[in-house]
């Protein structure tokens, strides 16, 4: 008798937390996630460098600093034989539109030739390489200069209107947005970005109360009883807040820029094996004519 009281009184009550596979489930992981990056926004591979890299909160975004282990020779093996990736993504991307002539007119009051090959060289207007310049303020050099820059051109289509991607540091971001702006006299459009609602820690609680009534069905509803909408992550960067206009277009030109930061991810790749890896990697996709 006293070892049957004995064994009640040592039974451990049961866990109220969750399993793994409950706590891990992507709709909710994606409110998690969205709630942890309202100050400082998450690249892509962000999980993979936190669990190995120690943090560091850096021009709006959190990136990794240093690995946690040496890893320093394992990282020129792979630069000079084998293949080294990189997330640059972090780097801001602005988009511009418009007539080529119109582009190429505005932009040569923003760089020079003396410092290199410019923006209208014909080799970068093919799009089939990626230029490097510095930029300046307008009717400026060689004072005032902005930064260096990135950019490639769309490749022709057969239309006068074309598309060039300019990649800045999001340090310099503001200053080059704000003097392209200037020189193709661009003003807000009337549309508005629309911040993804981000669900509070109340909401979440009621959540995943309805998701533990609904026993194995693991659906979540709203108060109408409907399937809910998942929530889907935040768009936007760490030097942008999200409810901010995000494309601006001039009245008399046409032209529109746009930012698209975090919208389009970049990768390098560093080693003589970086051509093998894309062609193993990536599949061209069949051409189909409408």
């Amino acid at each position: 008798k006293k070892q049957a009281e004995k064994a009640v009184h040592q039974k451990k009550e049961q866990s109220k937390t969750k399993c793994r596979k409950a706590r891990r489930r992507h709709i909710n992981l994606v409110a998690e996630f969205n709630h942890r990056q309202r100050k400082n926004i998450w690249l892509e591979t962000h999980i993979w460098h936190a669990k190995r890299f120690h943090m560091v909160k850096k021009w709006g975004y959190c990136l990794g600093n240093s690995p946690t282990e040496k890893s320093y020779r394992a990282c020129y093996r792979a630069m000079t034989k084998h293949c080294l990736l990189q997330d640059l993504s972090y780097y801001c991307c602005l988009e511009l539109k418009g007539k080529e002539n119109d582009l190429l007119k505005q932009l040569a009051r923003i760089c020079s030739t003396d410092t290199g090959l410019t923006f209208q060289e014909a080799c970068y207007l093919s799009g089939r390489f990626e230029g490097s310049l510095y930029l300046y303020r307008a009717d400026r050099y060689p004072e005032d200069m902005l930064g260096p820059v990135t950019f490639i051109w769309k490749p022709r289509d057969g239309s006068e209107n074309r598309q060039l991607w300019i990649w800045v540091h999001p340090a310099l971001k503001q200053d080059i947005l704000r003097e392209l702006k200037a020189i193709f006299q661009c003003t807000e459009p009337e549309e508005m970005c629309i911040a993804e609602p981000v669900t509070t820690s109340v909401q979440e609680e009621k959540q995943v109360e309805v998701v533990a009534s609904l026993g194995n069905k693991r659906k979540k509803e709203d108060k109408e009883g409907e399937k809910a909408v998942p929530v889907k992550k935040i768009i936007g960067d760490g030097t942008r807040d999200p409810c901010q206009s995000y494309s601006w277009i001039a009245q008399t030109t046409g032209i529109a820029i746009s930012d698209r930061s975090m919208e389009i991810l970049r990768y390098r790749l560093i080693g003589p094996l970086s051509h093998s890896v894309l062609t193993d990697t990536l599949k061209a996709a069949s051409v189909q004519t409408v």
